[in-house]
């Protein structure tokens, strides 16, 4: 019997979005683009979902007016990735992506329990091959909020790069965030 090697289909941005636009997807089917691969996410359990609002909760009281947060929504990274983080910080005003998703998030995070191998590695690389400066995962299995930033190329990364400064901070820690100084927020705040 002759074997052929498998082969994966690569999709863009651009596809993806097409496949979205006439109907491929669930209006609320978890697929996300990630590194031109299309990823099915993990349900959410309560702690999950509460988590993420626990987040949007948080850097909502603690922003100043200008500062948007998104949950669960896309993000334009590169040609061939559109993720759907559990929360993004971004400038601007809901309206200001009425035609286009962000693409510059100046806060990403992730909520892990089942996906920590998933956004600590896959995501966490491809976050840092967008250059983005502040990412964050709500380690619900741990109980820790890991900070990863600056990202440097890593050719053993699964998107070539990964963040050189990770890390994990206990419920009775603070973070600030790089791109509003002296905006802190209580890490026990984040968990559930």
């Amino acid at each position: 019997m002759t074997t052929y090697p498998a082969r994966m289909r690569r999709w863009t941005r651009e596809e993806y979005e097409r496949l979205i636009d006439i109907g491929v997807f669930r209006p609320d089917e978890p697929v996300e683009l990630l590194g031109g691969e299309l990823i099915v996410s993990e349900p959410q359990n309560s702690a999950h979902y509460t988590a993420i609002g626990l987040v949007e909760d948080a850097l909502r009281a603690a922003l100043q007016p200008g500062w948007l947060v998104r949950s669960q929504g896309p993000i334009e990274l590169d040609d061939e990735s559109e993720p759907e983080p559990d929360v993004a910080v971004t400038r601007g005003e809901r309206r200001s992506y009425a035609r286009r998703h962000p693409s510059r998030p100046a806060l990403v995070v992730e909520v892990a329990d089942s996906s920590l191998l998933l956004d600590r590695e896959h995501k966490g690389s491809l976050y840092a091959r967008a250059g983005l400066e502040d990412y964050w995962i709500v380690n619900l299995v741990d109980r820790v909020l890991e900070v990863y930033r600056q990202p440097v190329p890593d050719q053993s990364a699964p998107f070539g790069w990964r963040y050189a400064s990770t890390q994990a901070l206990s419920p009775e820690s603070s973070v600030e965030l790089l791109a509003a100084p002296g905006t802190r927020l209580r890490v026990s705040d984040l968990l559930p």
